[in-house]
């Protein structure tokens, strides 16, 4: 076991685990955000997708030893009231059904947006590629981006 000090969602949360644990595990288990979701377990699905230092990153794969000193943003993390223009989107798009996915949908077209804040459709299937929706919202979730793009 060791002891880390991480930045989540602007605070410092101190977690003694073993290094090798994958940051979702310390999320979920640890620090109890479970918004962030297991899906696949191998970074294929995007379920677990969080920013690290403001980047989309599969935190199943991501060992809490690697994160070191980076900010971790998750779902919670995103706005306070769910008004973050991603969420607002998603919401007047509709785009959920079982919305399991939905988190790390959010949190893959949140960074997007603020590295691209006005991404082609190419870019937004590009960016979004990898994060995979049982329900197959796709249309939706890319008419999403474009109204959080332009709002």
């Amino acid at each position: 076991m060791a002891t880390f000090n991480l930045k989540i969602n602007g605070k410092t949360q101190k977690v003694d685990v073993d290094p090798n644990t994958p940051l979702l595990w310390v999320l979920r288990d640890h620090l109890k955000l479970v918004g962030t979701k297991y899906g696949c377990g191998i970074a294929q699905c995007g379920s677990c997708t969080v920013h690290l230092s403001g980047i989309a990153v599969r935190s199943c794969m991501l060992t809490v030893s690697t994160v070191g000193n980076q900010e971790v943003t998750t779902i919670e993390g995103l706005s306070e009231n769910g008004d973050h223009p991603v969420q607002k989107a998603w919401m007047e798009v509709d785009v959920p059904q079982c919305g399991y996915c939905q988190a790390g949908q959010i949190m893959t077209a949140a960074a997007l947006l603020e590295n691209n804040p006005d991404p082609s459709d190419s870019e937004i299937e590009m960016a979004m590629n990898g994060n995979i929706c049982r329900c197959g919202t796709y249309v939706r979730i890319k008419k999403a981006i474009k109204l959080a793009a332009n709002s």
